[in-house]
């Protein structure tokens, strides 16, 4: 088949263009898969684009409220034989007219006689507004969640629409009356690797886009009271601004330059993400709240790396389900975080065996046996029957 993965695409800094990426490179394997399009997010600086591989085509902009028609057009000169959207509620904006238009696109490629599927990795039912960077005002919140209801529906419209937490499934079939939504976990990126030694620097390392429900703050905090206890301790912040937390990060940085060992990486290109997974003790989780399925926790069990977190949303779900393991801190606690941290570096058995715990769990199921099953699925929807399967209640 002809397939075409919607998605952000690196390097652009677009949510969700590491799992884009792994999915188009899990896809492109695939026997079934005889050509693969990648439908990415137009890059700032174009010469950035030289470096893409032939099958990208970049032909939608963040922020710009014409994407879902930009989309058609380029589908309609390829006319795949099946169109794969990676997607959460801010893939096509910060703002919330050229988002929400942007959700647009599955329905209008399903209308069009194309098997769509639409994988969505947050709901608004489970998402925090304010700690999500979408704002503390009441009213706007209300409006927000009334449009996320909308647009959920419209979302549906896909033929069908995969959910990466079993408790997303749940509640679509509970709160809409869903018949078209599916299970799709995570998946972890890569097939894991033998573990690797603990590095011989007691090492703290997070990883993600920083300033909205992550935030390093409690985590810098941590570390002071951690070099109380070891002058050599390290910290190593790896990644970049939330899109809706632009600055954050450089801010932080100049707040906090008198605390000693701290590196900021900014953004970590996908070569580099094995060595900074191998260069740590231990990986913390600064979350106080959750938008969906964690692609750094599986990252972690990759690398079997231990993990410190705290035991809220989807996190928790993680680890009842996936059989990840950690050690949980109470949210926003410096002390309660320091000591969770410590409990794991100062004893290497257990950041090692939290580490295999992970690893094995990792190892349960990979990424590109979540494509298998979409692969499944548009097979079923090419049949002759298998456009009846979706409807979205």
């Amino acid at each position: 088949m002809h397939l075409v993965l919607v998605t952000a695409f690196p390097p652009s800094l677009g949510s969700l263009n590491e799992y884009g990426a792994h999915l188009a490179r899990v896809m492109a394997a695939k026997p079934e898969v005889t050509r693969l399009t990648v439908l990415a997010d137009e890059l700032p600086d174009p010469a950035l684009s030289r470096h893409d591989p032939q099958h990208v085509r970049r032909v939608w902009r963040f922020n710009d409220p014409g994407n879902a028609l930009r989309i058609a057009a380029a589908l309609r000169d390829l006319k795949p034989d099946a169109v794969l959207y990676n997607l959460q509620f801010a893939s096509f904006g910060d703002r919330k007219v050229p988002a929400a238009l942007g959700l647009l696109a599955p329905l209008v490629t399903r209308l069009g006689g194309t098997p769509t599927v639409t994988l969505l990795h947050n709901i608004f039912e489970t998402v925090d507004l304010e700690k999500a960077g979408f704002g503390s005002n009441v009213a706007v919140n209300l409006v927000t969640r009334a449009a996320g209801r909308v647009f959920t529906r419209v979302l549906m419209g896909s033929h069908l629409l995969a959910l990466t937490m079993p408790r997303y499934v749940e509640t679509l079939r509970d709160a809409y009356g869903a018949r078209n939504v599916f299970l799709a976990p995570h998946g972890s990126f890569q097939e894991p690797e033998p573990a690797a030694p603990l590095p011989e620097r007691r090492t703290v390392m997070t990883f993600g886009k920083f300033g909205t429900y992550k935030r390093v703050e409690v985590l810098l905090d941590a570390h002071r009271l951690l070099l109380q206890r070891d002058p050599d301790v390290r910290l190593v912040i790896a990644g970049s601004d939330s899109p809706n937390a632009k600055g954050y990060l450089a801010a932080v940085q100049e707040r906090h330059r008198d605390v000693p060992n701290v590196t900021f990486t900014g953004y970590v290109a996908e070569e580099d993400v094995p060595r900074v997974f191998r260069e740590c003790s231990v990986v913390a989780f600064p979350y106080n709240s959750t938008t969906g399925s964690s692609g750094v926790l599986h990252q972690a069990g990759e690398y079997a790396r231990a993990a410190v977190m705290p035991r809220i949303g989807d996190l928790a779900d993680l680890i009842e389900e996936e059989g990840y393991r950690a050690e949980f801190f109470e949210p926003e606690d410096a002390a309660s975080l320091a000591e969770a941290l410590w409990r794991v570096i100062e004893t290497p058995g257990r950041a090692r065996d939290l580490g295999l715990a992970n690893l094995n769990a990792a190892r349960g199921l990979s990424l590109s046996d979540v494509a298998d099953w979409y692969l499944l699925q548009f097979q079923r929807l090419s049949a002759p029957r298998g456009v009846a399967l979706g409807g979205s209640a």
